[in-house]
Parts: C-alpha cells; structure tokens; sequence
C-alpha cells in the first residue's frame, strides 16, 4: 500500500502548498473590502461617544491605521511563524479561540455525519431492493425534497415542532442554562446535540440515497447477484450481504467528499442552535469585522475539507486498486 500511499500524499502536500496562499489572499481581499466597520460593530452603541482620536488610536493598535497590502503581508509574516494574531471580539489568540471552539463543532459535524451516513446508505438500500414500487419512489421523492430544502429551514421546523409544539427537546445551546460541562449529566447533553445533529444530517442524506440506489441496483442485476439467488439466497440477504460490501466503499468516499459541505452547513446549524462551535464565532467574526479570527477559521476549514477530500482519495484507492495508479484521479 505504501507504494500509491506516498505519492498521493506528497501530491495532496504540494497542492495544499499553493492551495492556502491562494485562499489566503482571496479571503483578505474579502474582509478588506467588507463594508463593516471593524471599530463601530466593536464600540456598538458607544460609537457616538469615540471621538477621532480614540478612533486613530484604536486602529492603531489593530494595525487598520497601514495600507491592505502592508497588513496582509504582515499577516503572512507572523503565520508562517506561528502566531495567527488576537481575535478582536473575543480578545484572546486566535489560535485559543479555535481550540476552544473546535471541539464542539467537530462533535456536532462528525455526529451528523455518521448519521446522514447510515440512514442515506439504509435508505439507499431499501429504495433498490424494489425499483419502481411505492417505496422506491416515497424515497427518492423524500430525497429530493431533503436536496431542495435549505438547511435553516429544516432546523426553524425541527424548532418549531420539537422544541415549541412538543416541548421534547431543547433548541438552544450545548448545555442547560446554568450548569457547567462537569455538573450536567451525559443525557443533558445528548438531548441539547439530538436537534442540530439531525438538522445538519439532512443536507447528506439525500446524495448517499440517490448514489448508494443506483450502485444497488446494478449489483442486484449483475451476474454475481443473480447467481445467488439461483443458489437460494433471498434479495434480502444479497443487498444486505455481498451487495452492501459492494456499495459500501463508494458511498463512504462520496461521504467523506462532502465532508467539507457538511462543515459549511454546521455554521448555519450552530447559528440557529446556538451552539458554541466555529460555525457561531465565524458569523461573529463576519459582522464584527474581525479580520484575525475569520481568517484563522477560514484556514482551519480550508485544512479540514482538504484532509477530508484526502481521505475520500485513499478510501476509493483500498475499494478499487484500479485508481492507485491512475495519474487522473
């Protein structure tokens, strides 16, 4: 394995190499331009009370006093060193408020990614063991419907019906109001993660039930199927047997791919769930102009969906020898 293994990790290597300095300069060209008011979305309601000079005095000291390109290659200067700068809202190192932050969003992205995973590929499944019936088309219809619906209103209406008409589960937060990590108990917590988790599993659903359908439904047809089940075995324990380990490698690749779209949605998820991850201090950092922050967190999640497509390459590489040495790919 180790022969294909390092090349594609040396490739993945040098792309990322021109890959972050690219995203780099884009996103600073973005925040640099953005109409916020770094000062006045920081000052707020005392904007009238900050005369000039205080104002000169605090873009001093953020540094908004020089020209973009000064700042920018500043920036690059103090990251290739280490030091991502301090986050202006949160007033710590940006690196601190990642790490503190990171966590709780890679909790709620992995959660609702092995959720989307089993139900997208279960449904995916049942939709081919019966092409054409009731079932099949109630799925792929239910499909669709999960690809055209964005993802805050499919969290507005788990809200409205769980959390305000049922009253089952909580809708805001990682934790009850008033206790800490250490005092809230395992069930406190998984109830306030069971909301966001299955709001933000949707937007993969549909993608595994469509692909995971179409690779069952070739397998169940195919030479290999049919001698099976001329040996007795029931449809049942074809797709569920042979035809899983056939289906399971892609539709665990084209999961992992998506990894990075899944990222994107937790910060609308974490926005509407008020959930203490990336996703809120990114919306944060948006509307109050904190330049150091939103680019720390645009470099984080530019690492995340790379390592993510990384290791969707090497899982189709172990499902199908073919592509380990496929230049193409």
């Amino acid at each position: 394995m180790t022969g294909w293994l390092g090349p594609l990790l040396v490739e993945r290597a040098i792309r990322l190499c021109w890959l972050a300095p690219l995203a780099a300069v884009g996103l600073f060209i973005l925040v640099s331009n953005a109409p916020v008011d770094p000062i006045e979305a920081y000052v707020g309601a005392r904007t009238a009370l900050i005369g000039p000079e205080q104002r000169e005095a605090i873009a001093a000291a953020w540094g908004l006093d020089q020209p973009a390109t000064t700042r920018f290659v500043l920036w690059v200067r103090n990251v290739a060193s280490g030091d991502f700068g301090d986050s202006i809202l949160y007033n710590a190192p940006v690196v601190t408020v990642i790490m503190d932050r990171f966590p709780a969003s890679l909790l709620l992205v992995s959660l609702a990614w092995l959720l989307s995973f089993v139900i997208g590929t279960g449904l995916g499944i049942v939709a081919a063991m019966t092409p054409g019936s009731r079932v099949d088309r109630a799925i792929r219809a239910y499909a669709v419907v999960l690809t055209s619906s964005p993802g805050f209103w499919v969290a507005i209406i788990l809200i409205s019906i769980f959390a305000v008409g049922l009253k089952m589960l909580p809708s805001c937060c990682a934790l009850p109001p008033g206790t800490t990590t250490a005092e809230a108990t395992f069930w406190a917590q998984g109830r306030h993660l069971i909301l966001p988790v299955v709001a933000l599993s949707v937007t993969g659903i549909a993608p595994l039930v469509l692909h995971t359908r179409a690779r069952m439904i070739g397998f169940l047809e195919s030479p290999p199927a049919q001698h099976l089940t001329a040996h007795g075995a029931s449809q049942r324990a074809i797709a569920f047997g042979a035809g899983l380990r056939h289906a399971l490698g892609p539709a665990l690749t084209v999961h992992l791919a998506g990894a990075g779209e899944l990222f994107g949605g937790s910060i609308l998820a974490e926005t509407v769930f008020a959930w203490p991850g990336l996703g809120q201090a990114t919306v944060r950092a948006a509307t109050g102009g904190d330049a150091p922050l939103l680019m720390g967190i645009a470099l984080a999640t530019l690492l995340f969906v790379f390592v993510g497509n990384m290791l969707a390459d090497i899982a189709a590489r172990l499902v199908d020898p073919r592509l380990r040495w496929d230049k193409s790919r």
